[in-house]
């Protein structure tokens, strides 16, 4: 690596401007030590950042990137875009072509909203609820996070059936009070807070596979057995597919696990990677939003000539089979490649991945909650992190965070990456 001192002027100076040098707190590399890397550019599988350092990158913009960085369908979809304007404030037929590419995916989504991120999608899901249902309260797993809304910034109480507070400053009491939270895959628990809560609960919001503690699938039966509480209790189902559609399966975790929830909600991943969300599901839930009924909800990028144009050329090529079976293979591999490098010196890790989503959790495992995800051993991570970047790997900066794989991480760039876990696993095991 080179001596980095244009990345750490510009994070320097970006600390005057903007809180904590960055855009989005997981950016600022708190949870790992050191600074963060400032990028300038990104091709296939690979970053390049300020200085000239160049990086296999495994956070893909957080999943999106699928089909790799600057997919040159993508990019030509966005130029030509451009060239007719940014942006209209009016109905485009692109917004009628990305629904339908949606639709035909994930056919749960019989109506759908566009929106300009997956924190508006998942507000406007769960407004949705509570308007069809006429109730207020909303239920969500510890660990499972559905973006910055306050309701959702919420931590969990003294036992299943207590009410949250807050875990932001800023987010009043009273707001956090109408969020409950249950463990994940804790099906028990989710039982006590219906009959606790009954009649006051208007949707259980879940990340199907749990990607922002980590890498945690949902244990056989649990997602069936939510699925048959909310039908039982009236509850609004909502799968925040934020991560995992279009990632885990071209049909998302709904189509993997094959149970069919109320509402669902995506994020850049139908964008191609550009600010974009998109929310829907039942017809008679849906048209209950505005202008249809009372439910408002707006936006005015919502649409955007741009993310519409990326997200159509990106779908068009996920409808390919070959895509998600180059995915699984490539996952598969570098979970063995990962095993083998911890193996061979005697580090202590668990490997846990869906499809082409995965996470290193340094802990003998299984992971199934965030208790056990918030025993693993962080300062361990931390090291094996700041060594893979040594490397030239760009991995997550976080343990509780999941890492992606493209269809452009061939066996070359697996290659590369197996040796440098080797050393960061060597570096790791010799400081202890």
């Amino acid at each position: 690596m080179g001596a980095d001192l244009k990345s750490l002027s510009i994070y320097e100076q970006s600390r005057q401007l903007i809180p904590g040098g960055v855009n989005s707190p997981v950016r600022a590399f708190a949870a790992v030590g050191g600074e963060p890397v400032v990028m300038k550019s990104g091709k296939g599988a690979w970053l390049k950042d300020v200085d000239g350092n160049s990086y296999i990158d495994y956070i893909g913009s957080w999943g999106p990137m699928i089909l790799g960085h600057a997919e040159p369908h993508v990019i030509a979809a966005v130029k030509d875009a451009a060239e007719r304007s940014t942006s209209f404030g009016a109905p485009t037929e692109a917004e009628l072509d990305l629904a339908r590419l949606i639709n035909e995916a994930v056919p749960s989504m019989e109506m759908l909203r566009l929106t300009n991120s997956g924190t508006e999608a998942v507000m406007g899901a769960l407004r949705v609820a509570r308007g069809f249902t006429g109730r207020d309260m909303i239920v969500k797993c510890v660990g499972c996070y559905h973006g910055g809304a306050d309701y959702l910034l919420v931590k969990a109480g003294s036992g299943a059936a207590t009410l949250g507070s807050p875990d932001s400053a800023g987010v009043p009491k009273a707001f956090a009070e109408l969020t409950v939270l249950v463990p994940y895959n804790d099906i028990e628990a989710v039982r006590q807070v219906f009959t606790a809560h009954k009649d006051n609960i208007a949707a259980l919001i879940i990340e199907p596979v749990a990607g922002n503690m980590g890498c945690v699938p949902p244990q056989e039966g649990y997602l069936q057995g939510l699925r048959e509480l909310c039908s039982e209790a009236g509850v609004v189902l909502v799968f925040d597919e934020v991560m995992t559609g279009f990632r885990v399966h071209h049909g998302g975790a709904q189509a993997r696990y094959g149970v069919r929830p109320d509402l669902s909600c995506f994020g850049k991943i139908v964008g191609g990677g550009l600010p974009v969300g998109a929310y829907g599901g039942r017809s008679e839930m849906m048209q209950k939003v505005a202008p249809l009924g009372p439910v408002y909800q707006a936006g005015t990028l919502s649409g955007n000539p741009l993310a519409t144009a990326a997200g159509i050329a990106m779908l068009s090529q996920l409808k390919r089979s070959a895509v998600y079976e180059t995915l699984e293979k490539t996952g598969a591999q570098l979970e063995r490649d990962i095993l083998e490098a911890a193996n061979q010196v005697g580090v202590t890790v668990c490997v846990q991945r869906v499809a082409s989503m995965l996470t290193v959790f340094f802990t003998k495992g299984p992971v199934r909650h965030w208790d056990d995800a918030s025993a693993c051993d962080t300062k361990a991570f931390a090291q094996w992190h700041r060594s893979l970047l040594q490397e030239g790997v760009y991995w997550p900066p976080s343990q509780f965070e999941a890492a992606f794989v493209s269809i452009c991480h061939d066996a070359e760039v697996l290659s590369l990456t197996k040796k440098a876990m080797e050393k960061a696993f060597l570096r790791l095991k010799q400081s202890a």
